[in-house]
């Protein structure tokens, strides 16, 4: 081939390859709508108005007479394993989250984050020409993974988000967030003083990322999760919003649950025959409830409200804001919760909820002095089990729960230009599954989910879509099997029966009974039918154990609680001696990546520079509520060890010299509960305490290096109080292996009894 054709023919592949390079990203077609997903956490059946209660919850409410209610839709009784399969519409156990994403068991139903053999609705639709953004609790990455150090496979931008704001881990303090933008942790834009709340964050964000893409490429649709941290403990909603509520429950949650429930029947989001459930056991009746415990828990209920009402607001404004865009009616907007209401305040509520998990049941004598904090940025509250029940109305038990108080849960969606006038302001009480909404969505759009994504073969997509339900009242259930389980206990819904079985981790699986329900007839699983029809009983217990084999469920696992202190160890890059080493500068780092401190010995250890007059944090931990912080003020080096607010405090008796210094602190665990510290200056031991409880959970918000970046653990200083001199490195090592914890499997063994 002459020279000169050869050249020509180089031309024109580059030419070729450069068009291919500048090609147009997939485009899904003109009209294709926008979708938004909002996901509220911990929330009963009952508690929106629109689905009894009397919390004013407005904006959701009119999205439902806007729209489609659905009255018998069903999630997993816990956050990370609903959100794994809201997101791929498969199994949770299938995709490896069968319990919260905090720890790895080893077990393929248990893997800490989505299965890449299981692509999620974001990365599905951004193949498909999507937008994608999320702002919110994510919740689905391994928590040892979720520090500026990455690894980020299992973020949200790695899986299929174009964009995200949020937290990472199952929950935060609403006025100080640990935050994370796209990639790496930032700090919040403001504090309590300034107004600051985290919801209202979250939706000003959200709308940024929307206006910005609409802004530049409004051809483009848009796929918008936002989960809430509301109303997951800590309860905490601005000044205002608590006090529209002080009074509101004093009547007491017997009256307010049948006050509820008959709504709910006036409403039609129950049947006429529906029974209000009994108490569950550990529930007392409100008038036998001693002043002080009735007056504790009524504010309780008054901050959750609060925090409903609140996130109620800013829904408002995300709709607003779509309204103002010109996007709303071209919007499928989905509003629903991940699982019922919460049953981790325990009999009386909590002050702390961390308390509960250090084995700690506080008394209302000992709660009630500090009840004007409920709800504010110096509580880290949940209220007690008859509230949630009441809010599980009308239903028995609870969160974590396969019965339907755990598992049955409000969803509403709202499409104008998709939904036929007629069906606007409709109620659907056929049988819907979490994992049948993104089925769903891929029906109203048009998409055909892959076979293979990133190379991989994908499981099946095994949720079923209901669009056929939303368009015509009068269809039948497209979803008509379908299994539960949670930390061995178990369920599974065919035909409108319901076989039931509630686990106490350690019982023997085989020795614990099934209950039968004939939910038509009985929504609230009043009447065990089990003695009636065994051999009912029987098939469909069979046909649970099928269901497992084909969806990943086994083997079974009912171990929890336990788990969090093996979810880091089991998987550090740190040696066997276990020394962590931090050279600042370095972001926050999440609880569940810091250093596993929780209930152990060890030692701390800092090298720093000062000169004169130098002070501040070297090393915190956790809120103003429950954490600890080591600092220099006023030239003594100084603990504060805040076991929930019953501080103790080591004060150097030696001034820390100028100039290069070492100074330690020694943390040693005692018999039972107790514990000791030793301030150490230059070598030379100088000044120990005892402290009445060694917190086994400290907090869920983590630590900082040369500041203390969230809510003042101390009140000796005023955060950040950074630490002015130059801070070379906070050593940590830790003395003893975790031993099986009294604390916290007592409060696992209450949790299981109850």
């Amino acid at each position: 081939m002459p020279r000169a054709e050869r050249f020509e023919g180089r031309i024109g592949r580059t030419v070729a390859d450069s068009e291919a390079w500048f090609d147009e990203p997939p485009h899904p077609g003109d009209g294709a709508p926008n979708v938004v997903v909002v996901l509220l956490d911990d929330l009963g059946f009952a508690q929106l108005g629109c689905y009894g209660s009397d919390i004013d919850t407005s904006h959701i409410d009119a999205l439902a007479a806007g729209g489609v209610q659905l009255t018998n839709f069903h999630v997993t009784p816990l956050c990370s394993p609903t959100r794994a399969s809201l997101l791929t519409g498969r199994s949770p156990h299938a995709v490896g989250m069968r319990a919260v994403s905090n720890f790895r068991t080893g077990f393929p139903n248990m893997l800490g984050h989505i299965s890449r053999h299981a692509a999620t609705v974001a990365e599905v639709l951004r193949d498909e020409g999507y937008a994608t953004f999320c702002a919110g609790k994510w919740h689905l990455a391994p928590m040892e993974q979720c520090s500026a150090a990455g690894p980020f496979d299992h973020w949200p931008l790695a899986r299929g988000f174009d964009r995200f704001y949020g937290f990472l881990e199952g929950e935060t303090d609403q006025f100080h967030p640990d935050l994370v933008c796209d990639n790496h942790p930032v700090d919040p834009p403001a504090g309590p003083e300034d107004g600051y709340h985290l919801s209202e964050d979250l939706v000003d964000q959200l709308l940024r990322m929307i206006s910005d893409s609409r802004g530049v490429r409004p051809d483009r649709p848009f796929f918008a999760y936002l989960p809430f941290g509301a109303t997951h403990a800590p309860h905490q909603a601005p000044a205002e919003y608590l006090e529209r509520y002080r009074g509101a429950f004093d009547e007491g949650w017997d009256v307010v649950r049948e006050r509820w429930s008959a709504r709910q029947k006036e409403l039609g989001v129950v049947p006429p025959h529906t029974e209000l459930a009994p108490r569950n056991p550990g529930v007392e009746p409100w008038d036998e409830l001693p002043e002080a415990q009735q007056r504790l828990a009524a504010r309780l209920q008054e901050a959750f409200a609060a925090f409903l009402d609140h996130t109620d607001d800013q829904i408002g404004r995300l709709v607003e804001g779509l309204r103002g865009l010109g996007v709303l009616d071209d919007t499928i907007l989905v509003v629903m919760a991940d699982n019922g209401a919460s049953q981790e305040g325990g009999p009386f509520g909590v002050m702390h909820e961390m308390k509960f998990f250090n084995g700690i049941l506080e008394t209302p004598d000992e709660a009630i002095d500090r009840i004007d904090d409920i709800g504010g940025p110096h509580s880290h509250t949940n209220y007690p089990w008859g509230w949630a029940q009441c809010g599980n109305a009308p239903f028995r038990w609870y969160k974590q729960n396969t019965h339907e108080g755990g598992v049955h849960v409000p969803l509403v969606l709202h499409w104008p230009n998709g939904l036929a006038p007629e069906q606007r302001g409709t109620r659907r009480d056929q049988f819907v599954d979490v994992a049948d909404v993104v089925p769903t969505l891929y029906d109203l759009l048009g998409v055909t989910p892959p076979e293979t994504y990133a190379g991989l073969e994908q499981l099946p997509v095994t949720g079923r879509s209901f669009a056929s339900v939303l368009h015509d009242p009068s269809a039948p259930a497209t979803n008509t099997l379908q299994h539960f389980e949670m930390a061995g206990s178990r369920a599974l819904v065919a035909g409108g029966w319901k076989a039931v079985q509630k686990h106490q981790p350690g019982a023997a699986y085989d020795d614990e009974a099934w209950e039968l329900y004939h939910l038509p007839s009985d929504p609230s699983e009043c009447r065990d039918r089990a003695g009636d029809e065994p051999d009912r009983l029987a098939g469909l217990v069979e046909l649970w154990w099928a269901e497992a084999e084909r969806h990943g469920v086994l083997p079974l696992d009912d171990r929890t609680i336990e788990l969090f202190g093996a979810r880091f160890r089991d998987h550090s890059p740190h040696p066997a001696d276990r020394r962590y080493s931090y050279r600042p500068p370095m972001s926050a780092i999440p609880a569940q990546a810091s250093a596993a401190i929780g209930g152990r010995s060890f030692d701390l250890t800092a090298r720093l520079t000062r000169g004169a007059g130098d002070e501040g944090v070297l090393w915190a931990t956790g809120t103003e509520n429950s954490g600890i912080s080591v600092f220099v003020q006023d030239d003594h080096l100084v603990v504060d060890y805040n076991a929930f607010d019953d501080h103790t405090v080591v004060v150097s008796d030696v001034p820390v010299p100028e100039g290069d210094v070492e100074v330690a602190v020694r943390f040693r665990r005692g018999d039972g509960r107790a514990g000791a510290i030793t301030v150490v200056v230059d070598g030379a031991e100088a000044g120990t305490a005892e402290t009445a409880l060694y917190m086994r959970m400290i907090s869920s918000v983590g630590s900082s290096i040369g500041r203390d970046h969230g809510s003042a653990v101390s009140a000796r200083y005023d955060a950040p109080f950074p630490f002015t001199g130059t801070l070379h490195e906070v050593a940590i090592a830790l003395l003893s292996r975790p031993t099986p914890d009294a604390a916290a499997a007592e409060a696992g063994a209450e949790m299981a009894r109850q």
